[in-house]
C-alpha cells in the first residue's frame, strides 16, 4: 500500500486519488523576482520525485506548478513591499521584463535538474480575471468584506481556520501568530487581503472594488489550481514555511467559495540548511543552482543530494556532501555502463532473486511516504551484489539487459543516471593522450601515465583500466 504523510491529519494515510488512476497535484512555484535558490530547488526536487513515483506506480499525473509574478509580499503580510516591486527597484527594469527573465532562467534550471515538465505552468498575472471571479464568489457566500476598495477574508466566519497549521484564531490572538501590522480597514487584524487597493503599485488592474489594485498572494494559488485541476485536488505540496499563512489561507478561501474540501493530501518538505545554518545572503551561504554550476558541479549531483534525504527531514547542504553525491552518481553511471559490456556465462536464479529483492525493497521503501534513504540502500545493495557477479564474469548479455532495465526503471524516479547507451564523442586530443598513456604503461613509465591521467581528468575525460582494456567517459561540468 502506498502511504503519504498528510499534513492535514498529521498521520500517514493510504493514498487513493479522487478519480481512479488519475492524480491532480498542485505545487507552489517560484516567485519570479530573483533566481531560484537551492532551498527552492529542494522543494521542486521533492515535487518531481513524488510525481515520478506516482507515474512509476501507474498513475497519470496532472501536475500544475505556478509562477508568482505579483502580490507576494515580504514577510507574507498584506502591508509592505511586493517582491516584484523590490526587484524593480533593484534592477531598474519593467516588472514584466523581470518576470520574463527569471521565468526563462528557472526553466533552464528545471531542464538542468531533469525535472519533468508539468501539465501547465500558469502565471498569476494571466489569471487575474479568475481571481476576481473567485473573490466575488467568496463575498457572495458571506466570508469576505470590502473596505476602501480592498477585499478582506473574514477569518472569524470560517470555523475551521487553523486546521492545517494549528494557528486557530484563538491562538493567533494569544500571540502564536507573531506580530501583525495594524490595518484600520480590517475587522480583525488576522483577516487577510484577497484584493488590495493600491493605485501606486507598479502592477495593477481594474476590479469591481477599485480602479487600480492587485490580488493578494493567497488567492492566486486557489484560482489557478481550481482553473486547471478542479475544486478539489488530490495533492498540494510546498515548503513548511508555506504552511502558514499561505496554505492555511488557501484552504479557508477555497472552501469558503466552493463548500468542498480543497485538498485531500497536504505534503510539506522541511527546510534546507547550508553548512548547518539557515541560508542567507548576510551569512555568505546563499546559493542558487547557477552558483553551483559555475563552481563546476554537475546538476545531477545537486539533484541527487537534494533528493537523498527524506523530504520531511531537514537537509544540511554541504560541499563535502555535494562531492559525495557526485561520486555516488558517477558510480551509478559507471555500473550501468558496465552492464552494456557484460557477456558472461550467466547465473540464473541467483540473479533472478537479486532483481526481485531489489525491486521489492525499493518499492516497499518508496511506498512508505517516499522513504528515499531506504530505497537508495536497496539500489546500492543490488549494485554491489551484481558488481561481484560481473567481476566473476557470471552475468550474461540477457541478464545484463534485465539488470539494465531495472536500473532504468529506478532512474525513472531518481532521474540521475540518464541514457548511458548514447554514444559520447571523445575529443581528438584526448584520444591521442589515451594512446600515449597506453604506450607509457607498456614501457612501465608510471609517472608519465599518471600525469596523462591527470591531464585527461582536467579535460573532463575520466579513464578506468579494466581487464577488457581502458574505458573512458566524459564528465559533465
Amino acid at each position: 500500500m502506498f502511504k503519504l504523510y498528510n499534513g492535514l491529519t498529521k498521520r500517514k494515510e493510504v493514498f487513493k486519488p479522487l478519480r481512479e488512476g488519475i492524480v491532480t497535484m498542485y505545487n507552489c512555484g517560484l516567485t519570479v523576482y530573483d533566481y531560484a535558490t537551492i532551498g527552492n530547488m529542494r522543494a521542486f526536487t521533492f515535487a518531481d520525485v513524488l510525481r515520478r513515483y506516482l507515474e512509476y506506480k501507474g498513475f497519470t499525473v496532472k501536475q500544475v506548478m505556478n509562477f508568482t509574478d505579483v502580490g507576494h509580499m515580504f514577510e507574507d503580510v498584506d502591508i509592505g513591499e511586493d517582491k516584484m516591486e523590490a526587484a524593480v527597484q533593484r534592477e531598474k527594469k519593467d516588472p514584466w521584463a523581470i518576470a520574463e527573465f527569471y521565468i526563462k532562467e528557472f526553466l533552464e534550471d528545471a531542464r538542468n535538474m531533469n525535472f519533468e515538465e508539468p501539465m501547465v505552468r500558469p502565471r498569476a498575472t494571466e489569471h487575474v480575471a479568475d481571481m476576481i471571479a473567485l473573490i466575488e464568489k467568496i463575498i457572495r457566500n458571506g466570508y469576505a468584506y470590502v473596505k476602501n476598495g480592498s477585499v478582506y477574508f473574514d477569518v472569524a466566519k470560517f470555523k475551521d481556520y487553523g486546521k492545517l497549521s494549528g494557528n486557530t484564531l484563538e491562538q493567533l490572538k494569544m500571540g502564536a501568530g507573531g506580530k501583525v501590522e495594524f490595518n484600520p480597514d480590517k475587522k480583525n487584524q488576522f483577516d487577510f487581503a484577497l484584493w488590495i487597493n493600491d493605485p501606486k503599485h507598479i502592477m495593477n488592474w481594474e476590479s469591481p472594488w477599485c480602479e487600480k489594485g492587485y490580488p493578494g498572494w493567497h488567492i492566486e494559488c486557489s484560482a489557478m489550481s481550481m482553473k486547471y485541476l478542479g475544486e478539489t485536488i488530490d495533492i498540494h505540496t510546498g515548503g513548511v514555511d508555506n504552511m502558514f499563512p499561505h496554505h492555511e489561507n488557501e484552504i479557508a478561501q477555497s472552501e469558503a467559495a466552493t463548500g468542498k474540501k480543497f485538498v485531500r493530501y497536504w505534503l510539506h518538505n522541511e527546510h534546507l540548511l547550508v553548512e548547518g545554518r539557515r541560508m542567507g545572503k548576510s551569512l555568505g551561504n546563499y546559493y542558487t543552482l547557477k552558483d553551483l554550476l559555475a563552481k563546476g558541479y554537475d546538476p545531477k549531483a545537486v539533484r541527487y543530494l537534494l533528493l537523498s534525504t527524506h523530504y520531511r527531514q531537514q537537509l544540511n547542504f554541504t560541499f563535502d556532501g555535494l562531492e559525495a553525491a557526485k561520486n555516488t552518481v558517477d558510480r551509478l553511471i559507471a555500473f550501468t555502463r558496465r552492464l552494456l559490456d557484460a557477456d558472461g556465462e550467466g547465473c540464473g536464479k541467483k540473479l533472478d532473486k537479486l532483481i526481485s529483492g531489489a525491486q521489492k525493497g525499493f518499492e516497499k521503501a518508496m511506498d512508505d511516504d517516499l522513504n528515499i534513504s531506504v530505497a537508495l540502500a536497496a539500489v546500492f545493495d543490488f549494485v554491489k551484489e551484481v558488481n561481484k557477479l560481473l567481476d566473476e564474469d557470471l552475468v550474461s548479455k540477457e541478464e545484463a539487459e534485465r539488470v539494465y532495465g531495472l536500473m532504468m526503471r529506478f532512474d525513472k524516479v531518481l532521474g540521475v543516471i540518464g541514457d548511458v547507451r548514447k554514444k559520447e564523442v571523445l575529443p581528438k586530443e584526448a584520444e591521442e593522450l589515451i594512446c600515449r598513456r597506453e604506450e607509457a604503461r607498456k614501457a612501465k613509465d608510471w609517472a608519465t601515465a599518471d600525469m596523462i591521467r591527470k591531464q585527461l581528468k582536467d579535460m573532463g575525460v575520466i579513464i578506468e583500466d579494466t581487464q577488457q582494456g581502458v574505458k573512458w567517459r566524459i564528465e559533465k561540468r
